[in-house]
């Protein structure tokens, strides 16, 4: 392998590798994944070194996260990038209308929804609407009488409460943020139908 260091059984007894870090896995003879090389500083470094692997090992490697183990497999854990990642989705679900989930249980299909909804905006960059603020963005209102989520889209308070672009301006970007919002839920699998005259649209499971 070609700039990236191979571990060696010693270098598993050190007590600096007895923390969770980025390496490169791949198949061993008993086709069990185990470290090849590292560690890395991120998963770009473990990225790189696994595109630098000598011809026809690269589809078998790849970067893992993880705490080496004795036997030289890696016993994975969750990344600092997965740990932001959910409490950036955390953060969002709490802008949410205060009580939404109080008549719910948490195994309820309609939770799940509204979490892979909110991950779904998320990835795409699109916040969610916090009614403590006036910034706008995405509002989801969780319908347990229908199963399914309304969304629609509340723009800075300058525009949907000040009116300083007027009425009707409002009023189709509004429609136009809602639509891109369809999209991109239809986009993402989920079965989406419009809802009322207002702008609004449903959302269901796909």
């Amino acid at each position: 392998m070609t700039g990236a260091r191979s571990l060696t059984s010693g270098d598993l007894l050190l007590g600096e590798l007895c923390r969770p870090s980025w390496w490169l896995v791949g198949a061993s003879d008993e086709q069990r994944e185990r470290i090849v090389a590292g560690p890395f500083r991120d998963r770009t470094d473990a990225a790189w070194a696994a595109s630098t692997c000598e011809p026809g090992t690269a589809s078998g490697v790849r970067p893992a996260h993880g705490l080496p183990r004795p036997d030289g497999a890696l016993a994975t854990c969750s990344t600092p990038e997965d740990r932001a990642w959910l409490g950036h989705v955390s953060a969002q679900i709490d802008r949410l209308p205060e009580g939404w989930d109080a008549d719910v249980d948490d195994e309820d299909p309609l939770v799940t929804l509204v979490l892979e909804i909110t991950a779904a905006l998320a990835e795409a960059g699109l916040p969610l609407h916090d009614p403590a603020g006036p910034t706008g963005g995405v509002c989801l209102s969780p319908e347990p009488v229908f199963d399914a989520v309304v969304v629609a889209w509340r723009a800075h308070d300058r525009s949907s409460l000040d009116q300083l672009l007027g009425v009707d301006t409002d009023a189709t970007v509004r429609q136009i943020m809602t639509r891109a919002v369809w999209d991109l839920l239809l986009l993402r699998g989920f079965a989406v139908d419009r809802f009322g005259s207002a702008g609004s649209c449903v959302v269901r499971p796909g």
